[in-house]
């Protein structure tokens, strides 16, 4: 079992920055696939980002690809994701998770789920 904390949203200006973290206890994050999703009001949750377990590789969706960072501090058993240059499309509930497997862009293959914290960008 992996329990998920994610932490860091807020209201943000458009072209600010923002860094969500996510917090994991109960297992090792590494040996999972840690990625991010968002969902806005009305729409379906969508991929964000993510890091393969193991080498650690990110992946990113077209967009956020060149302002969202994700990275995790082993150590710390943690996640984050820098997002620069936010726009107010950006504007979502934030999710982490961890998926046992491969990475993919599917919420439906990720096993564990953070609570949300929620990121507002105004224009």
């Amino acid at each position: 079992q992996v329990q998920l904390v994610d932490a860091g949203g807020g209201l943000v200006q458009a072209g600010g920055s923002l860094r969500l973290t996510c917090a994991a206890s109960g297992r090792t994050l590494s040996t999972y696939v840690q990625g991010w999703f968002r969902q806005a009001p009305g729409k379906e949750r969508e991929f964000v980002a993510a890091i393969r377990r193991g080498s650690g590789s990110p992946y990113y969706s077209d967009s956020v690809k060149g302002r969202f960072t994700v990275s995790r501090d082993v150590a710390k058993n943690t996640v984050y994701l820098q997002m620069n240059s936010l726009k107010p499309e950006d504007t979502a509930a934030y999710y982490c998770a961890a998926g046992r497997y491969f990475l993919t862009t599917t919420t439906t293959t990720y096993n564990y789920w953070g609570q949300g914290t929620q990121v507002t960008v105004s224009s």
